[in-house]
Formats: structure tokens, C-alpha cells, sequence
């Protein structure tokens, strides 16, 4: 797994020039307000796991326009409340899963909602979250879904969809609303980021080789998919790159990225042709809140793995007891990994 984008020293040194799309705080600030004015209250339902040491509901929140998005609500058994809260969102492709899966945030005294991604799971499983809006782009895939407009385009429901999981976190009252850190990998890390950006007032964000950041370099240099869903897409479309990637800007977790808060600690792979380090770096770049970096230099998409979740749990138990160091001594940080 060779290097094939920029070396680390000009990662480091980059600092990229990305257009806001005008009117994009009001663009999202009218999408939430739609979604939030639907009728209806998230639902959970306990589920038998046939795990002793957590309990998990079945979790069902209203989204995007109402729709019901689908997840799991993990509690550590016989812990009280309000708790820290970790709100997980998943990589591209990947439904939220069976509810025994992923335990790691409850077995550390957390509670833990994982959303599940509107259209991205098991076809055949009862308990998926569809995605309500026809297919219009014409490569297989989500990135092109609606990427005619960006009204249309498929991840204004999914930021909805996950800002609105981050609320119902904050009305259960398991969850202490100021210690909620929301966090993902890949396709989840750009959610994150996007979440960071629209909802005030978190705890923290852990964005892992983010996915949907510096959007149009990513299509140009990226070596596997999604990002290549747009090479194709134009490659078929030749005359529409320009109204393409002023639809992606308004999703572009870079170009959020600054308008985010909250402490964040990234993780970013020097040799991964999925996100590019590049366009991670972009995000990195522009966050607008305090922020510690872990890079592994010899690492390609899945990044730090196992590694990095020890260094998360470390970093949110001392965000969670009190001020996180790096956002009293320091604007950011930066190590390797």
C-alpha cells in the first residue's frame, strides 16, 4: 500500500481554499427547522440480546421530513444515569447491524446510539431504515443520488437524519445532554464532522479518515470507491461538473468543518486510496474548535483500528471528567500513531 497523495510534511502545510456555496448556514438551517416541525417522538423498544452486562433498545427517531430512521440505544446493566453518550454513525454500505454487535462505548459506561444510515442496510432485514427518494443518479451508489440539486441530494437527508438522532439522545433520560461526543469512521467521520458543524453545544467529535471532506479533490485522486462514484458519474456527464460539485459543496464536511465548536480528535492513514489524507487534512485544517490529530503513517482505510479505539477511550473519559487538556493549553495537536 503505497503513498500516492501528498506527504505528510504537506498535509501538515496545507491549508485549502474551498467555496462556500451562498446561503449555506440558511440552506441547513431551513432543512432542520422542516424536519423538526413533523410530528413525533422517538421510540425505544427493549431488546433480548441475550447479553447480561448491556441492556439495548430498539431505537426509532423521527428524520429527514419525519421519516423514521432506525438504531440502537446501548446502556451499561445496572448503571444510573444521565451518562456520558457516544453517537455512533457508520461507514458507507454499512446498516446498523444485529443489536449484539457493537458494545464497545457501553462496556465502557456509556450510553451508546448507533444510527443507522437511511438506504445502507441489510435489503432483506425488517428493521432497515429506507431511503425514501427515488435513485436518480445514474452510477450505482449513493454519492450521485440527487446530485442535480442540492435540495435533493441524498446526504441532506442523512445530516438530517443524524441531527435529529443527536437530539433524541439528549431527551432520553439515561443520556447527561452536555457529555454527548458523536463519532464514526469513513463515511461516518464525515457525518460527524457535519453533525459537529449543525448541532451547538457537544461534548466532542471524533472524526476517523473522514468521507465526504475537500469532496472535489477527493474524486479527482482517489484510487477506490465511493469517491469514484463522481469520476464515473462525470466521466458519463461531462457537461454537469460544475452543477455536480456546487451540489456536494453543501454537503462538503470540510467546508462545515469550521463551523464546528466542540473538541475534536481526528484520526487520518497517510497510504489510504479511500479518503485520501489529503481531504482529511482539509477537514483537519478548518475545523473551527479545539483539536488533537492521529496519524498512522502506514495504515490505509481502516486507519488506527483497535489502536485508535484505545486512544478514544482514553481521550473521552478525560474529555467527559472534565475540560479536555488540549482545549485548555492549545488550539490543536498533533501526533503519530
Amino acid at each position: 500500500m503505497p503513498q500516492t497523495d501528498l506527504t505528510l510534511a504537506e498535509c501538515l502545510a496545507l491549508r485549502p481554499q474551498l467555496a462556500e456555496p451562498t446561503g449555506l448556514d440558511a440552506f441547513w438551517a431551513r432543512t432542520l427547522r422542516e424536519a423538526r416541525a413533523h410530528a413525533g417522538a422517538p421510540r425505544f423498544t427493549p431488546v433480548d440480546t441475550g447479553l447480561t452486562r448491556v441492556t439495548t433498545y430498539d431505537v426509532t427517531v423521527p428524520g429527514f421530513a419525519g421519516e423514521p430512521v432506525r438504531g440502537w440505544l446501548h446502556l451499561p446493566t445496572g448503571v444510573s444515569g444521565p451518562l456520558g453518550c457516544v453517537v455512533e454513525f457508520l461507514g458507507y454500505g454499512r446498516g446498523r447491524g444485529l443489536p449484539n454487535e457493537q458494545v464497545l462505548w457501553a462496556n465502557a459506561g456509556y450510553a451508546h446510539f448507533i444510527m443507522d444510515t437511511r438506504g445502507q442496510g441489510w435489503s432483506a432485514a425488517p428493521g432497515d431504515t429506507p431511503d425514501t427518494a427515488a435513485l436518480s443518479g445514474t452510477v450505482p451508489g449513493f454519492l450521485t443520488r440527487g446530485v442535480e440539486s442540492p435540495q435533493e441530494h441524498y446526504y441532506r437527508r442523512v445530516f438530517t437524519d443524524a441531527v435529529r438522532f443527536v437530539e433524541a439522545a439528549r431527551e432520553h433520560p439515561a443520556v447527561d445532554p452536555d457529555r454527548i461526543v458523536v463519532t464514526g469512521h469513513s463515511q461516518g467521520g464525515g457525518i460527524a464532522l457535519a453533525v459537529a458543524a449543525l448541532t451547538p453545544g457537544l461534548a466532542g467529535v471524533m472524526p476517523d479518515a473522514p468521507f465526504l471532506c475537500d469532496i472535489r479533490r477527493g474524486a479527482t485522486i482517489a484510487g477506490a470507491p465511493p469517491y469514484t462514484e463522481l469520476a464515473e458519474y462525470l466521466s458519463l456527464h461531462r457537461d454537469r461538473a460544475e452543477q455536480v460539485f456546487a451540489t456536494l459543496a453543501h454537503v462538503d464536511a470540510a467546508v462545515l468543518a469550521s463551523r464546528a465548536t466542540a473538541p475534536a480528535l481526528f484520526s487520518i492513514a497517510m497510504m489510504d486510496d479511500v479518503c485520501p489524507p489529503s481531504t482529511c487534512f482539509a477537514a483537519y485544517h478548518r475545523y473551527g474548535g479545539p483539536k488533537d490529530l492521529r496519524v498512522y503513517e502506514f495504515n490505509g482505510h481502516e486507519s488506527g483500528g483497535a489502536h485508535h479505539r484505545r486512544e478514544q477511550l482514553t481521550w473521552v473519559r478525560e474529555l467527559l471528567a472534565g475540560p479536555h487538556p488540549d482545549a485548555r493549553t492549545t488550539p490543536s495537536a498533533f501526533r503519530l500513531a
